[in-house]
């Protein structure tokens, strides 16, 4: 692991409209990462009856084009699966069935569902302890006392600036802590608290690279060493996964996760499911549920904060909450990554995106956050 290959990362012009769809397959061999192999016994979805998608989908009072729609936002995956059986499959781009494609904050719904493993086997007592009494932090900073719920909600009260497009946020600071200059533990060890813990949803990356040294703290083990045995061979994952890393070997819990499409949609097939997994349980069922729902009213949709603007999405552990009453929810990342969940319709949907606009401002007409979420459901509902 060196620091130059560390930080190629800043050079591929992330956030100014260059197209990304060739680096985004590449990062983990650009960057310092933790390998993860396939499953002993891996697992294949079956195939249903070929469908195609709705070929219009409704967005902000407008009828558009789902297909102009797949080309704007440079989407290089598609994958529809309708009660665990693949209904849609497409890669364009640099996109492909093996082609392990960088998650960004979709990694942080598999970071939340192996705390959920922790805390079922005891290696983390209580999500009510505070996430201190695991991680070392300096004494008043963002995480001293913090309850581990708190930063699973995004809700910890730390100062945290995500815009994309301000090169000294705080998404950008803690970046530049994989380039070797810092690290990611001591980022998360020195943060600064602004709100009290639990009153406010902000969105904040901080907080899920705080819950990734939890993990490494209480299980004393890697992120990839402990998702291999508590993700990757229950799902029966087909492919080699990676995680990229700062210099020091710490997993970027918030952003760092590669996989396929295809091994991507086995976490919302298993959420769809109640953690379990052709019979086995793999995560508690009372993890998933419980965080797939807003319990208080700050996560509710319309409540999170990202950068300077709400969202009208909810929030639970590590996953987006849309409105409404039919219990989806999202895993979401930037550049439009989504693993898209509707358990009334029993359809999980994987959407992998090098969306070039993204972050050149945070307006939705830009990064099309709102716009993904209508489009998938549009797919959902037509199965109805």
């Amino acid at each position: 692991m060196t620091t130059e290959k560390a930080a190629t990362m800043s050079d591929t012009g992330m956030f100014s409209g260059a197209p990304q769809h060739e680096n985004f397959p590449r990062l983990k061999d650009l960057m310092p990462s933790s390998h993860m192999s396939p499953a002993r016994a891996t697992s294949q979805f079956p195939d249903g009856e070929p469908t195609l998608p709705p070929a219009q989908y409704d967005f902000d009072g407008q009828r558009k084009s789902s297909e102009e729609f797949f080309v704007e936002t440079d989407t290089a995956a598609l994958l529809v699966l309708k009660d665990g059986r693949v209904r849609h499959e497409r890669y364009a781009l640099t996109g492909g069935r093996d082609v392990q494609w960088i998650s960004w904050s979709v990694a942080k719904s598999f970071v939340s569902a192996l705390v959920g493993i922790a805390v079922h086997e005891g290696k983390i007592a209580s999500i009510d302890d505070p996430i201190s009494r695991y991680v070392p932090v300096e004494p008043g900073s963002a995480y001293d006392g913090v309850a581990i719920r708190h930063v699973l909600q995004m809700s910890s009260g730390a100062r945290w600036n995500e815009d994309y497009n301000d090169p000294t946020s705080d998404i950008f600071r803690l970046s530049a802590a994989m380039s070797g200059r810092s690290t990611l533990d001591h980022f998360v060890a020195t943060m600064t608290p602004e709100s009290a813990a639990g009153t406010v949803c902000r969105y904040n990356s901080g907080d899920t690279q705080a819950l990734g040294a939890l993990l490494v703290r209480a299980t004393g083990r890697s992120i990839a060493d402990y998702m291999q045995e508590k993700l990757v061979e229950p799902l029966g994952l087909e492919a080699p996964g990676d995680w990229l890393c700062d210099s020091v070997g710490m997993e970027m819990a918030f952003a760092g996760l590669n996989l396929t499409a295809r091994d991507f949609a086995k976490l919302g097939e298993l959420y769809r499911n109640n953690g379990a997994w052709q019979g086995v349980q793999v995560v508690p069922e009372a993890w998933v549920k419980a965080s797939t729902r807003a319990d208080a009213p700050h996560l509710a949709p319309g409540r999170p904060i990202l950068a300077d603007h709400t969202l009208e999405l909810g929030y639970g552990y590590q996953w987006w909450l849309p409105d409404g009453d039919c219990g989806e929810f999202c895993a979401i990342g930037i550049y439009n990554q989504l693993v898209y969940v509707d358990p009334s319709r029993g359809v999980v949907i994987v959407k992998l995106s090098a969306n070039r606009a993204y972050g050149t401002s945070m307006d939705e007409a830009t990064n099309r956050e709102m716009e993904n979420v209508a489009y998938l459901r549009a797919i959902s509902r037509s199965f109805a």
